[in-house]
């Protein structure tokens, strides 16, 4: 094998196991900062791993075990050297309303649909990476994520309710979960409902005010930053040994309960194929929502440190990390923008640190589960709490009203949805709310009259500027490709423009923001041509990108065209236009 043949074998091996490039110049002082790094994710990892297996309505140990080959897996095939995936808030949320459906809470069956989609969502996103397929992130803009995140923030803290006032609760729906918490209560324990406030109170001040207290009391800023992280750990730990000494369960209180302890056995899921088709579109839906929101998070960090992340890998190395949480007994998991942030903030240099908060998290599972026993469910739900509350954007909602009425219409359809119908009816809402305008907008394309700036060679619109225009023409602007969608706006519009205009003889389109012209545009740009021939007028484009006007080339258009295609607007106007002007006043 030659030198070149090597080398494009090595790459290609980069490529499908990008683990291979940052493990060739690994050394000791990147194992340093990623050991550092994973012990600072490992214990924030434990808590958020057990409260969202509680939101997803599974045991606790699950979450732990969604948090160990999950992270591996990605780890040797993304592209992100600081994402860290596991269980996060919307896919758990998501989790528990569509295994809702075809399992009750609590059984075994619930489990092995979890497991079962965790295994279907991998599939499906291996697939679409294999096809190469990452460009689907484009397909959610971020008034939609973001408008989808905010409500099934509001959904999550709400059903978390039930924990701290430690009543029963259920629903999908806003509706559904204000009914039932207003309808049981009565029944609140009040011990619960101190334990959960007094957790949410300290969980809210260590995130803001337990890192500056350290340093005031001479705690160095980097320890004082790991301390702060580590907050959901010492409410956890002051909350158990509260239960365990006044004996909260005998209270009422609901507690954890046992967890097994050990590394998860390894299986293949449950294969119904009944089950399984149940679960594909709600298994499509977390897929491309967590595809979503892992490759934002990895590109912002990507960008920090001039690196780059591949969207079709990260969709491939996703879609490993759930086939291997549902292999792990696991449920879906994807990348989590805290827990990302903290492995980024913490100096992980490299997917390594992922690996060893994984190891992390196994020790865990095999020696912290017996204490979890006498933990409140009402302290996970807390950590729940305060996790999401940061997800939660209302301001979103004003600032796309004061920019985009589009934007404004994708974001309140996308929380009016999620709120009221649930998080699979909300996602897809916004999909086709964003699909919707989008084509709304681009069938009926911006078309600017315009005219020349005196003394230059530039043409602006003349609804916005004091421009130079011509009695004998009209300069048409089209700011959009020309496709089937709006091709008869076009011809609509220029014949009632040249309607209204008298003494016209030339009508010319600046074709600068034309991209593409597919067949039906075209067989409307004939029919506008031939219309204007009948009429004595001429039809003229100018600034015809490459591509369009080789496509133009291998038509007869160009044969039958009245008038001419000219290389610059100016051009086109010098050679068409009468001696006399008239500035038009706006």
């Amino acid at each position: 094998m030659n030198k070149n043949s090597k080398k494009q074998l090595n790459n290609r091996l980069a490529r499908l196991l990008p683990a291979l490039e940052w493990a060739r110049g690994y050394r000791g002082s990147l194992l340093a900062s990623d050991m550092l790094a994973a012990v600072i994710v490992t214990i924030m990892l434990i808590p958020q791993s057990l409260a969202y297996a509680m939101l997803a309505g599974l045991p606790a140990e699950m979450g732990l075990y969604a948090s160990i080959l999950p992270l591996i897996a990605y780890a040797l095939l993304g592209t992100s050297r600081t994402l860290s995936v596991g269980p996060v808030a919307v896919a758990s949320l998501m989790t528990a309303t569509a295994v809702g459906e075809v399992a009750t809470a609590g059984t075994l069956d619930y489990a092995n649909a979890a497991i079962a989609m965790a295994t279907i969502s991998g599939l499906m996103l291996l697939v679409l990476g294999f096809l190469r397929f990452g460009f689907l992130a484009n397909f959610l803009s971020h008034p939609v994520v973001s408008g989808f995140i905010t409500a099934s923030g509001i959904i999550i803290g709400l059903s978390q309710l039930r924990h701290i006032l430690g009543i029963q609760g259920h629903g999908d729906t806003i509706i559904e979960l204000s009914a039932t918490l207003w309808n049981n209560l009565a029944d609140i324990n009040p011990l619960a409902t101190a334990t959960g406030l007094a957790a949410i109170a300290f969980l809210l001040w260590a995130r803001r005010g337990l890192g500056p207290f350290l340093i005031r009391c001479g705690v160095a800023d980097r320890s004082a930053g790991i301390v702060a992280k580590a907050g959901p750990v010492f409410a956890i730990l002051a909350t158990t040994l509260a239960s365990y000494f006044w004996d909260f369960g005998q209270q009422g209180v609901a507690l954890v309960g046992e967890v097994p302890r050990g590394l998860p056995q390894l299986g293949m899921p449950s294969f119904d194929l009944e089950l399984w088709s149940q679960l594909a579109v709600p298994a499509l839906l977390i897929s491309i929502i967590g595809f979503v929101e892992s490759v934002s998070v990895g590109k912002t960090l990507a960008a920090k440190r001039r690196q780059r992340i591949q969207p079709s890998q990260e969709m491939i190395a996703l879609g490993a990390a759930n086939v291997a949480s549902g292999l792990s007994g696991g449920f879906p998991v994807t990348g989590g923008f805290s827990r990302s942030v903290v492995n980024f903030d913490a100096g992980a240099e490299t997917p390594a640190a992922s690996i060893f908060a994984a190891i992390g998290i196994g020790l865990a599972a095999m020696l912290l589960t017996p204490v979890l026993y006498f933990l409140p469910k009402a302290t996970l739900a807390a950590t729940i709490i305060v996790a999401v509350s940061s997800l939660i954007d209302i301001a979103i909602i004003r600032r796309a009203w004061r920019y985009s009425i589009a934007d404004f219409t994708a974001v309140i359809t996308t929380i009016a949805a999620t709120l009221l119908f649930g998080v699979e009816l909300g996602v897809l809402a916004g999909i086709l709310a964003s699909i919707g305008l989008q084509l709304h907008k681009t069938t009926r394309p911006h078309i600017a009259v315009v005219g020349a700036v005196a003394g230059t060679e530039h043409f602006r619109n003349v609804d916005r500027h004091n421009v130079i225009t011509h009695r004998n023409l009209v300069s048409l602007r089209v700011d959009e490709s020309l496709y089937f969608a709006n091709a008869s706006y076009l011809e609509d519009y220029i014949y009632g423009f040249v309607a209204e205009m008298e003494g016209l003889q030339h009508v010319i389109l600046q074709c600068t923001a034309v991209n593409e012209i597919d067949l039906s545009a075209l067989e409307a740009l004939e029919a506008i041509n031939h219309r204007l021939r009948e009429q004595g007028l001429t039809l003229n484009l100018s600034e015809v990108k490459g591509p369009v006007m080789d496509a133009l080339q291998n038509s007869d258009f160009l044969q039958h065209l009245s008038g001419k295609v000219y290389l610059t607007h100016h051009q086109a106007v010098k050679d068409l236009k009468l001696d006399e002007i008239e500035p038009y006043i706006i």
